[in-house]
């Protein structure tokens, strides 16, 4: 796509317009008078809308080659656009963490992908906590969030997603996305309840991917988690069925008698949203209370969406990205009643974990959003006013992949590298 008799594609310089709408025009229409044939009669509308996704990621990737992404080193500065900081290792000997929570006596809790969990006391980690339910981490599988209940110093709950392994009547793994809580009683998970798990007959067998697995508290004490489609689109439609979707429950697991399908009878109870892929990342806004999440496309269309209730975000009947193999899932990008993503990525970034960051070390950073990648390996701060997204910056790249962040109490960053866990902080604290 360099050029050749005609310019270059990567160049992001367009005769005839450069949005998405009038790439997929010029290759449906063609130029005659420039010698640039009509391809309506050859390819599909699907057909074309992969080729304009094919465009933007072959564009992105001659971008990004000109750029030099920060990789920081331990006790190296690294100045981004708004603060200088550097990253330090925090707590190191982990195995693919997944989710990290602080607690309000000063401990953290740590998860791992292949389901063990500790404590991390004063920089120190602890032997990993007994008692924790069998869990299947096999592909995508594996135990997922931790999050607090948010009046964890006076009843010491603790939540936790994980896929939990199950066999059907034929004798096939359907693991589940399960929600449990317990609490940490001298180096064990106890009084362990399980909060939600949905009939086993509902899960169809199927490869371990698109699990979900995310976890957030509302200022009303209300439960939020995530569940994927589980590798099947047409879940993500099917308001039956809890996959390829966002809920909302008690914190002890009662269905709200306001959620948007639990009276009608058209649903399944306790779906707050649907038409999600694989919402890896929720969280709410600190100030304005608005539901966040951060999901996985295709080949391209990673989403940012504001989650609202009962409202359809689209998967798979519209998507910004097409299927790995490069066969288009659909020519359409919106459609009237299907929510419109905040931002999107072409070429996907493989988003995870995220949160907003609200402490007082990094003041310009107040209330932006932190999303972390697993393929591209990045680190994103994105900006947000009203509607829109007005900055998206890379912080960090090519220091494996991230599954989480969160602010800490003392309003460091923590990062969840594959190895260990990272704390940035305003180079200036140490002077360098």
């Amino acid at each position: 796509m360099q050029g050749g008799q005609a310019p270059s594609m990567l160049d992001d310089e367009w005769v005839n317009g450069g949005d998405d709408e009038s790439l997929a025009r010029s290759i449906r229409n063609g130029s005659p008078e420039k010698g640039m044939p009509a391809f309506s009669a050859l390819l599909s509308e699907q057909e074309i809308r992969a080729m304009v996704i094919l465009i933007r990621e072959q564009r992105a990737r001659a971008k990004q080659q000109g750029i030099e992404f920060p990789r920081p080193a331990e006790s190296i500065a690294v100045q981004s656009q708004l603060h200088r900081y550097q990253l330090n290792t925090w707590v190191g000997g982990l195995v693919e963490p997944y989710s990290l929570a602080f607690l309000p006596d000063g401990r953290a809790v740590v998860t791992e992908k292949r389901g063990r969990v500790y404590t991390i006391e004063n920089g120190k980690l602890s032997a990993p906590i007994t008692g924790v339910p069998e869990v299947d981490s096999r592909s995508q599988a594996g135990l997922f969030d931790v999050v607090p209940h948010p009046n964890y110093a006076s009843n010491g709950w603790l939540y936790f997603a994980y896929s939990h392994p199950q066999r059907n009547a034929s004798d096939r793994n359907v693991s589940l996305t399960r929600i449990i809580r317990g609490k940490l009683r001298d180096g064990a998970l106890a009084e362990q309840q399980t909060i939600f798990e949905a009939p086993l007959e509902m899960y169809p067998p199927s490869g371990g991917v698109h699990f979900g697995g995310r976890i957030a508290f509302d200022k009303a004490g209300y439960l939020f988690f995530t569940i994927g489609e589980r590798g099947r689109m047409a879940n993500a439609q099917d308001l039956s069925v809890p996959m390829g979707k966002v809920h909302r429950i008690h914190d002890d697991g009662r269905v709200p008698e306001d959620n948007p399908f639990a009276k009608d009878g058209k649903g399944f109870p306790t779906i707050w949203s649907y038409g999600h892929r694989n919402p890896q990342g929720l969280a709410f806004h600190p100030e304005t209370g608005a539901l966040y999440d951060v999901e996985h496309g295709p080949r391209g269309g990673d989403e940012v969406n504001v989650v609202l209730p009962g409202r359809n975000y689209g998967w798979p009947v519209i998507t910004y990205g097409m299927d790995y193999n490069g066969r288009p899932i659909t020519a359409l990008t919106a459609k009237e009643g299907m929510e419109q993503p905040l931002h999107y990525w072409v070429p996907s970034i493989a988003p995870c974990g995220m949160n907003f960051y609200t402490g007082d070390l990094f003041p310009k950073w107040k209330n932006h959003l932190f999303i972390t990648s697993l393929a591209a390996q990045e680190l994103h701060r994105l900006e947000i006013a009203g509607d829109k997204v007005v900055a998206d910056e890379v912080i960090f790249k090519g220091l494996g992949r991230i599954r989480h962040v969160i602010t800490g109490p003392d309003g460091a960053l923590y990062v969840l590298l594959p190895q260990r866990i990272a704390r940035m902080t305003p180079a200036e604290e140490t002077g360098s």
